[in-house]
């Protein structure tokens, strides 16, 4: 199994254009639909067989609330870790079975060097007190693992300790150093509440969702109160979720943009099983994450988002009848 996922990790890594993803894509969905009986189940349940399934867009996408109710994987034998979604108290929350967690550190790191820097060249320090308090975040241990990558003893989580933070983030800025700073967005409004800052070259990543202890914002509204509160010229976000191994992430605006082995597609809020992938399309985002080989790469959300000219995608929102959860929900 484990020259299986070296195999895998290689080739999804190594994907550079659209006809090789798309072949791989294939490949993937024949594979989970002979291992993944939840995914079999569900395609064949809505008449969809493996052997008429010639194109990407043919593909079924499992909805994402299966992962609430049924142990989605792709694999037999014990997982490695389980990732469980955010949400408010006494809400049904999704479990992800991971068999291989190197999998999952291999697609967050190459996406992180790539979209976003070495790791190796920042002080990585981390305001996520609702995902410290409880169990199996996938965001916790992505945000350690580039801890540990980044080396640096600076790096640093904070539960509740804003003025230990704001102290930090001032000293470390004055020495020059290379910082990111993830935050769920209310503790970054506490902390812009309880101190204004001037640190133009800070990155900021919000991760978004209020988890109750605030008004939900526009994105809009909420990236310009976090500027002038950094002082900064642009806010990062993160589209992710514990159901995924991989990330898309803005470059400091709105608009998303996913590594070669992720791809959204959007489907007809009025027809589910029609996907598009053209300039314009809106509707329900629909995710292909080929590092989800042991569980399930067709994911279809509950976030409505729209496809951009220059090959990525916003989020505008989620359907009425969604629970508010995890990362980056916020309506725009």
């Amino acid at each position: 199994m484990e020259k299986l996922i070296h195999n895998w990790a290689s080739r999804i890594f190594s994907i550079r254009d659209q006809q090789t993803f798309r072949q791989i894509a294939l490949e993937a969905f024949h594979y989970q639909y002979a291992h993944c009986e939840i995914y079999r189940r569900y395609a064949e349940g809505i008449g969809c067989h493996a052997d008429k399934v010639k194109q990407l867009e043919e593909i079924p996408f499992l909805p994402i609330e299966f992962f609430k109710t049924q142990k989605v994987v792709s694999f037999k034998g014990k997982e490695e870790c389980l990732f469980q979604s955010s949400g408010t108290t006494g809400m049904t929350t999704s479990k992800h079975y991971i068999y291989s967690l190197k999998l999952y550190r291999e697609s967050f790191l190459n996406a992180f060097t790539q979209m976003i820097g070495n790791p190796k060249e920042y002080v990585f320090l981390a305001l996520l007190p609702s995902y410290l308090e409880r169990e199996g975040s996938s965001l916790i241990y992505m945000v350690k693992t580039l801890m540990e990558v980044s080396g640096h003893p600076e790096n640093r989580f904070y539960l509740h300790h804003l003025e230990e933070l704001a102290e930090d983030l001032e000293q470390l800025y004055a020495k020059g150093k290379k910082i990111i700073l993830f935050g769920v967005t209310y503790a970054l409004l506490d902390l812009i509440a309880l101190k204004q800052f001037r640190l133009p070259h800070l990155t900021v990543f919000e991760t978004g969702g209020m988890k109750g202890k605030r008004k939900e914002l526009l994105r809009s509204e909420l990236h310009q109160q976090l500027k002038t509160g950094f002082g900064v010229e642009k806010i990062y976000s993160e589209y992710g979720m514990a159901e995924l191994l991989s990330q898309a992430y803005t470059e400091g605006g709105e608009i998303f943009h996913t590594p070669a082995w992720m791809r959204v597609l959007i489907r007809d809020r009025y027809d589910p099983f029609s996907v598009s992938a053209k300039n314009g399309s809106k509707g329900g985002i629909n995710v292909i994450d080929l590092a989800n080989i042991h569980s399930c790469c067709f994911i279809a959300t509950q976030d409505l988002g729209c496809i951009c000219e220059n090959g990525g995608f916003s989020v505008l929102g989620r359907f009425d009848q969604s629970d508010i959860r995890g990362c980056n929900l916020l309506v725009n």
